[in-house]
This record gives C-alpha cells, structure tokens and sequence, in this order.
C-alpha cells in the first residue's frame, strides 16, 4: 500500500507553501518570540491572511467559518505551518477549544466565539496548569466561586503560553471542593481584561518570552461562559487535550531539522568532508529519518480517526510520545554533529546553522512535558489503549 494525497490536497499544499513563501522574511528560521512585536505583528498578519484565504479552520462547518474541509486537509494545513516554523495558527482557539466548543458549549457560545476564531480576531490561552498541579491535573486548587450571577475566580495558573497577547483564556477552576478531585471541576471561558487579572512573564531557557504565570484575584466570570455542565468540566477539559495533543507539529519540527541536518552534511567544505567520511553520520541519519517518518505516519492516524466521528485517546497519545521524543533526538544529534560551534548564540560569525539547533533545543525542552508528561501520556495508552489495571 502506498500513502498518498488526492490532487485536491497536492494542489492546496502548493498553495500554502506559495503563501508562506510570499509572506514569511526570507531569511525565516523561526520559531516565533511572541515578545517582540516584530514577530508578533507577522504573526497577525499571516493568520489574517490564512483567515481570509479560509484555511485556518477548515475542517470546520460552514455554520461556523469553515468549509467542511476533512480533518486531512487540516492536519496538511499544520504540517506545512510547523515544517516552515510559521507564526499565525492560533492551535489554542482552532485546535483545541473551537472543536471542544462543538461538543460542549451552548449554541450562544458557538455563535459567539467561534467566529471570531475563524477570522482570526481573537486571541485563546489555555489556563491549565498550576504551581502545584501539572500532570496531576485533577489537583488543580484555582477556585470559582458560585455567587448567583457570576463566578468569582481566585488562584494562579502557570506556564501559559501566550497569556501577555491572549485577548481570551479557557481554564479548568475548582467550583466543587468537596467533590473527588475529578469531580468538582468546570470549563470557563475567561476575557483576560477581566479586572483582577496579572500577567507575569515567564523567560525560558532559550531567552524567549512564550510562557506567564497569571495570578486571579476576585475576577468576576458571567455564568453564561460555564462549558458544560458545572462540576463536569474534567470531560470537557481532556476533550481539549486530546485535540492539543493529537497534533503533527512535532513530526514536521522533527522533519524540519533532520532536513537541515541532511543539507549540512552534504556542504562542500572541510568540516562536513569529516562528518561525511563517519560510517556513522549516515546511519544514525538514516535512523533518524525512519523514526521522523513513523511519527508523522502515527499523527496522520489520529487525523483518519477524527475524520470518522472518534476523539482518539490513547491514539492521540502514542503519536505525541513518538513524535516529541523523535524531535528531541534530532535535536540532540544535530547539536553533537555541529559540535562547539553549535552552541553559540545566534549573531556570532563562528556559529554553525546560526545557532539554531541549541536555541531550538532550549525552546522544545518542554515537549515532551507540555500537554501532559510523556509518562503521563504512557499511563493513558496502558489504561486506555492496553486496557491494563491502573496501579
């Protein structure tokens, strides 16, 4: 059997590449610093351009601004963006609530905020993760407090990716502290004007400002913007997840630099003339490029389960542990083939491939811990998936 994509998903691919050709800097290597307002300016006016074209919510009913694309067409869509390391696809807003909204919110919900996804005018955050509860989700201690008319939030999320340029946040808060941990959780759309609101900036390690911790304090949420039903909003929650986590990204970032790799290798020059004379640079190359191609093989599985009706779980899974341990290796082998040089920051003359691979190396520290550990991911695929005990 020979995987292939039908003329009508050839020709859109070469439409997007051209696109991204005519609106990218032409010395883009990515990835975005959302801090700087350069970067944060491209990435606007892309996913306006992406908006108008009708691409950034494709698989999406026309009800709602999409064009009842397939969920291949989409998935195509991400792999082109991640593979050139484009800004302007808003993941938070057309992956992952835009499609929980569909199943869970209320028409007015739908009418309200699915729009403005579509055309690209808002801006979502995601506020899961708490200083004291990443993986273990369910031990989230932000609380919403039901005063009759609204919700009054108090309590501090972290690691938000985006929150300083968000206009809206969706957030898991604890509205039932005596329910099971499970329980006494709800979904709540959240306007990051809201009074009460601090957005602290979090710096990683790669001297990029992508991560805050936001701090509530006495935020009054309306009760219409509950998800769901109240205290079932764990259901909805993982929804979410699941969409966040069953992305290709990882696999077209992998393949990206394997390809840099491959390119460097093949340079005319004294120092890859040593790198190509190792019996060992083509293997591990070779490897390499096997492990890149099954995780996104695995990706475009969850895309076929998602055009059948499913919200894949434990599929969803596997291809995040394979494709984010699969970038992470290639990562690491470039940074070993570069060597010295490779370490050294962007801007200096000495610096290999400009420094990429050890800033990006920084920067993706962080996927196989995001969207939930891989660990965690592997307990999922054993209860899940393998349908063992949970111990």
């Amino acid at each position: 059997m020979r995987f292939d994509f039908t003329a009508e998903e050839k020709e859109f691919k070469n439409q997007l590449s051209s696109f991204l050709d005519d609106e990218l800097p032409v010395d883009w290597h990515g990835p975005a610093d959302e801090s700087r307002d350069d970067h944060w300016n491209l990435n606007q006016k892309i996913k306006k351009g992406l908006a108008k074209r009708g691409w950034l919510v494709m698989s999406w009913s026309k009800e709602y601004g999409g064009a009842n694309a397939s969920p291949m067409m989409n998935t195509i869509f991400a792999e082109e963006m991640a593979y050139r390391r484009a800004p302007g696809h808003d993941r938070f807003g057309t992956r992952m609530l835009g499609p929980t909204l569909m199943r869970f919110g209320t028409q007015e919900q739908r009418k309200k905020y699915l729009g403005s996804i579509a055309s690209g005018k808002t801006q979502w955050c995601q506020g899961y993760s708490e200083p004291n509860a990443g993986s273990d989700l369910a031990s989230i201690q932000t609380q919403a407090v039901d005063t009759g008319d609204h919700f009054l939030i108090n309590g501090t999320k972290i690691w938000t990716s985006l929150a300083h340029r968000a206009d809206m946040m969706f957030m898991l808060a604890r509205t039932d502290p005596s329910a099971d941990p499970h329980k006494g959780i709800s979904l709540l759309l959240v306007d990051m004007k809201s009074p009460g609101i601090d957005v602290l900036p979090i710096i990683n390690m790669a001297g990029i400002h992508s991560f805050n911790q936001v701090v509530f304090d006495q935020v009054k949420i309306p009760k219409e913007n509950l998800v769901g039903s109240l205290n079932d909003g764990w259901r909805a929650g993982i929804t979410v997840l699941n969409f966040e986590r069953s992305g290709i990204d990882y696999a077209a970032w992998a393949r990206a630099a394997l390809n840099e790799l491959i390119d460097y290798t093949k340079h005319d020059d004294s120092e890859t003339k040593i790198i190509q004379s190792c019996p060992s640079t083509g293997q591990r190359l070779a490897e390499l490029d096997v492990e890149v191609e099954a995780a996104r093989l695995m990706c475009y599985d969850v895309s076929y389960r998602q055009g059948k009706g499913e919200v894949p779980s434990s599929e969803a899974s596997m291809s995040k542990v394979v494709a984010t341990e699969a970038y992470i290796k290639v990562l690491d082998y470039g940074l070993e083939l570069l060597g010295m040089y490779g370490v050294l920051e962007p801007g200096s003359n000495q610096a290999e491939l400009q420094g990429r691979f050890f800033k990006l190396r920084m920067f993706y520290t962080s996927g196989p811990i995001l969207a939930g550990t891989n660990e965690i991911q592997k307990n999922i695929i054993a209860q899940r998936g393998l349908k063992l005990p949970r111990k």
